[in-house]
């Protein structure tokens, strides 16, 4: 199998942070988000994985080359233009058909040790067509939270609630295991997976399904959020 890992987005919300360096290139317990979820990938047996650039490309690729250092083998997809999390995928067609994929936003922190094989157990048994790993939130003031069944299928997204009875909050981690037939709702050109292509398998009657991890997703979206997760 192989892994998509998301590392073109710019980072605008860290402000001066990310002129010098690309977000998935911030360090969190003493090396890049990008390395932790690289090795979290080789812990689980993915070797091939396919990172999108855009913004300071060769800072990327001059740390991590083909992976080798590593124990993977890197292939690099640059954006002139940002064609969003799910335009990416579909640029890499030919790379992915053949055979389930993850999605994996690299600027988000799942820890090394996440467990990708038994995401994978969960995909296979529910037969799921796409995959959306959930992190638990007490604060969702900013966020859109699952609707989920007792089996585990998505319904649908709720942005920002009110109320969410027993405090029953999962969000999308930031995280797919995607069967290559969804290669096929993608659009051309700029495409998300939240606004775009999860809302039309949804409405479509797809089989999706998330599965609930055990520790928190740590991203670092703006100066906040950095300094909470931020381990010297």
């Amino acid at each position: 199998m192989k892994a998509v890992i998301l590392a073109a987005g710019k980072g605008e919300r860290l402000g001066s942070l990310t002129e010098q360096i690309p977000k998935p290139m911030i360090e969190i317990s003493g090396r890049p988000v990008l390395e932790h979820n690289i090795v979290m990938c080789r812990k689980n047996g993915i070797k091939d994985i396919l990172i999108n650039l855009h913004h300071l490309p060769q800072i990327i690729k001059t740390y991590f080359g083909d992976g080798e250092d590593w124990g993977v083998n890197i292939s690099y997809s640059f954006e002139p233009q940002l064609l969003g999390t799910a335009g990416t995928v579909n640029k890499l067609y030919d790379d992915l058909s053949g055979m389930p994929f993850y999605v994996i936003y690299g600027d988000n922190y799942f820890g090394s040790d996440f467990d990708l094989l038994d995401l994978r157990r969960c995909h296979e048994r529910k037969m799921s067509e796409f995959t959306i790993v959930l992190s638990h939130l007490e604060d969702i003031s900013q966020s859109g939270v699952a609707e989920v069944t007792d089996n585990g299928r998505i319904t649908g997204f709720v942005e920002k609630p009110i109320d969410v009875e027993n405090n029953d909050s999962w969000i999308n981690a930031g995280m797919y295991l995607v069967e290559p037939i969804i290669l096929n709702e993608i659009a051309g050109g700029y495409s998300d997976f939240g606004n775009d292509v999860i809302p039309l398998l949804i409405k479509s009657n797809r089989n999706v399904y998330g599965y609930k991890m055990n520790n928190d997703v740590l991203p670092i979206d703006t100066p906040e959020l950095l300094a909470k997760h931020v381990i010297d």
